[in-house]
């Protein structure tokens, strides 16, 4: 089974910002040599807690620093943007590092209302766009002609070259999926945003109404899942302490830094337990064996070759060590610590 990589360039109380943009880029460099799939990067907007607002500056700048692994958004959330602008920066991409780049594109805003509106303050119904979007951002991705009669037909994505990107679609609910079908491409559920709610659905509704396409005649699909590994169960728990507070606090729309596990705990209404507690039993935290099991549980169930794995930790250090003690337990190539 193939192991990838969601980062989304966690900021931890304490430090600025930008730690987390470097971070970001060492760790990339780290699960390369780990053996890792891919690494892909999200896009958050005015939030205190994830600060990747760019993950096509951050692909850029990791492809320059990397030569194997797969680089990807997961993703862009296209209804901020042009079609076009987004199938040109991610041409200029394949052309840095050729038949590495991933295009996930989402839905989402990534973003509360009024910075969606800041981002894009002509939205015309841009959620309603959406797949017109995605039919014209395919046809550029791929150097395709749009279909004929289109107004666009006659503009170019470039700069052109033997490879494409490839696109996956990105949800969280049937409407990515039945998109991702229609369309004919790689779908990505966000396991990680729901601790799991609708996959089933979801992957049986991509799978079922699938229309094969030239690039990919048959359904490819995975899941970003959370995950976090160490030494001990109990290290696991303790820092697991920092997401559980991050979920319970964003719940009720509160985005701060990420804390220290230390100082995660704090007492917590009848609401926020319940939160919380279901947060615990869903967890897939322990040692590496114990989360390869569920890991593996869990592809085996869904029928899947493939999983994205998201980890957050406060500090760097047991972040990169939970991918590396994942790395061994799966066997990927040169999968001991760095």
């Amino acid at each position: 089974m193939r192991l990838s990589v969601l980062d989304q360039s966690t900021a931890s109380l304490g430090k600025t910002q930008d730690m987390a943009i470097r971070e970001t880029l060492e760790l990339a460099r780290h699960c390369e040599l780990l053996g890792y799939h891919r690494f892909w990067l999200s896009e958050h907007h005015n939030s205190g807690s994830i600060v990747g607002t760019a993950p096509e500056i951050l692909m850029a700048a990791i492809a320059a620093t990397t030569s194997r692994i797969r680089i990807g958004s997961a993703g862009v959330m296209l209804p901020h943007y042009s079609a076009l602008k987004v199938a040109e920066q991610f041409r200029v991409l394949e052309a840095i590092a050729p038949g590495r780049i991933d295009l996930g594109v989402g839905r989402a805003p990534g973003s509360d209302q009024m910075t969606a509106y800041a981002l894009n303050p002509y939205p015309q119904n841009v959620l309603d766009q959406f797949p017109r979007q995605l039919q014209e951002l395919q046809h550029w991705v791929s150097g395709q002609p749009l279909p004929e009669g289109h107004p666009f037909g006659n503009v170019i994505a470039q700069p052109t070259g033997p490879t494409t990107p490839e696109m996956w679609i990105l949800g969280s609910s049937e409407y990515g999926a039945q998109l991702a079908a229609y369309f004919g491409l790689p779908y990505a559920f966000a396991y990680f945003f729901s601790e799991g709610t609708g996959v089933e659905q979801a992957l049986e509704l991509y799978r079922k109404n699938y229309r094969a396409s030239e690039k990919y005649p048959e359904p490819r699909a995975t899941i970003c899942v959370w995950a976090l590994a160490a030494d001990t169960e109990a290290e696991a728990l303790h820092q697991f302490k920092t997401r559980e507070r991050s979920i319970v606090d964003r719940r009720q729309g509160i985005r701060l830094p990420l804390m220290p596990p230390d100082q995660a705990e704090r007492p917590y209404s009848a609401a926020e337990l319940a939160t919380a507690e279901k947060l615990r039993r869903k967890a897939i935290v322990g040692t590496s064996r114990e989360v390869k099991t569920r890991l593996e549980e869990l592809a085996g169930r869904l029928e899947l070759a493939e999983l994205v794995i998201v980890t957050w930790t406060y500090d760097p250090a047991p972040r990169h060590h939970s991918y590396e003690l994942l790395a061994e337990a799966f066997g990927l190539r040169n999968a001991k610590p760095c």
